[in-house]
């Protein structure tokens, strides 16, 4: 069994869309990389990038739409060079956003929708596990109708499980998806590496040491104390941190999901930037500029272990309700 699991990270899910597109130009013959695994697990835009390999986009495809629309997505925030200006103008978008969502999203769900159309969670061709959660403080996980138990989800929108897991707070308000409000699975599972493991050995019955994953991260950033931090606390010294959390959290999923299958049979590749050059999570310049040359770099290095990855297509999986269901059970 194959898994691939792709992190959170704004505008730089351009990192792992880069590889999969490099690994399709590679190993795959131009095929879609989505069609080479069984379970794709994706958190906010990962779980966009999921969605569209679920339903036959390549990679290439998807990152031309990070490329073409991300600064129309996050649109820069107004410059000047006189530098007393841009204090003051720094000043007044710091409190604009303490009380108010840096973007709207307007242009987020109007691409969405023109990507995805009238799609159904049920009509993906992958199984998928792509997290949330709701305004009742509940985890919530998307999944396609791949187990009798899954009733519901598969009827779901694309587009509406799109914008459910991307709703990252400060960025976008939550998103209401029928009667409940929604947020970015990001803030409990930015890596959902074990999200999917968990769901395929509930799910199967399969030797957990012949479960295979790819990991793809979106540029984790290291995370050190300040000496704020160490000496005083409060509020200030540590608003950062929920990029703390989302950093100890994929590395304690990385670990659990390791210890199930085997630290050999599970490949993460991320990068790191050079001490001080965090990319931020909106930074659509950089993340055009920079992003792409990491993905080079990170193939090449792992050419290897990834090819074996991409060496064989696997079916689209059986499912039990929806348009792709032999015959669709009354529920």
């Amino acid at each position: 069994m194959r898994i691939l699991s792709i992190d959170g990270g704004g505008i730089r899910g351009i990192l792992p869309a880069s590889i999969l597109a490099l690994c399709e130009e590679r190993f795959c013959g131009g095929r879609s990389a989505g069609a080479y695994f069984d379970f794709i697990a994706g958190t906010s835009t990962g779980g966009i990038i999921a969605l569209g390999l679920s339903v036959g986009m390549t990679a290439k495809d998807i990152l031309r739409i990070y490329v073409d629309y991300g600064q129309e997505i996050f649109p820069p925030r107004p410059t000047t060079s006189l530098s007393v200006v841009r204090r003051v103008l720094g000043w007044r978008e710091v409190l604009r956003d303490l009380a108010n969502y840096k973007y709207d999203r307007a242009a987020l769900s109007k691409h969405l929708a023109e990507v995805f159309g009238d799609r159904l969670l049920g009509d993906a061709e992958r199984r998928l596990v792509i997290p949330s959660f709701d305004e009742y403080n509940e985890v919530h996980l998307f999944k396609t109708p791949h187990h009798p138990d899954y009733r519901k989800d598969w009827q779901e929108r694309m587009v509406d499980v799109a914008l459910s897991t991307s709703a990252a707070p400060t960025f976008f308000s939550t998103y209401k998806n029928g009667d409940r409000h929604f947020a970015d699975g990001g803030v409990w599972a930015n890596n959902p590496v074990m999200t999917a493991l968990v769901d395929a050995l509930a799910c199967y019955d399969v030797d957990r040491h012949k479960i295979h994953i790819l990991s793809l991260g979106c540029l984790e950033a290291e995370f050190k104390f300040t000496a704020g931090q160490i000496l005083k606390g409060g509020i200030w010294h540590w608003k950062n941190i929920i990029s703390s959390a989302m950093r100890l959290q994929s590395q304690n999923a990385l670990g659990q999901s390791g210890l199930l299958v085997g630290r050999d049979r599970l490949l993460r590749l991320d990068a790191q930037p050079a001490s001080g050059t965090v990319i931020a999570l909106d930074d659509y310049r950089r993340s055009v500029d920079e992003l792409p040359k990491f993905a080079e770099q990170i193939v090449s290095e792992n050419r290897e272990r990834l090819s074996d990855f991409f060496s064989v297509p696997r079916p689209a999986f059986d499912a039990v309700y929806g348009a792709r269901a032999p015959a669709t059970p009354t529920a």
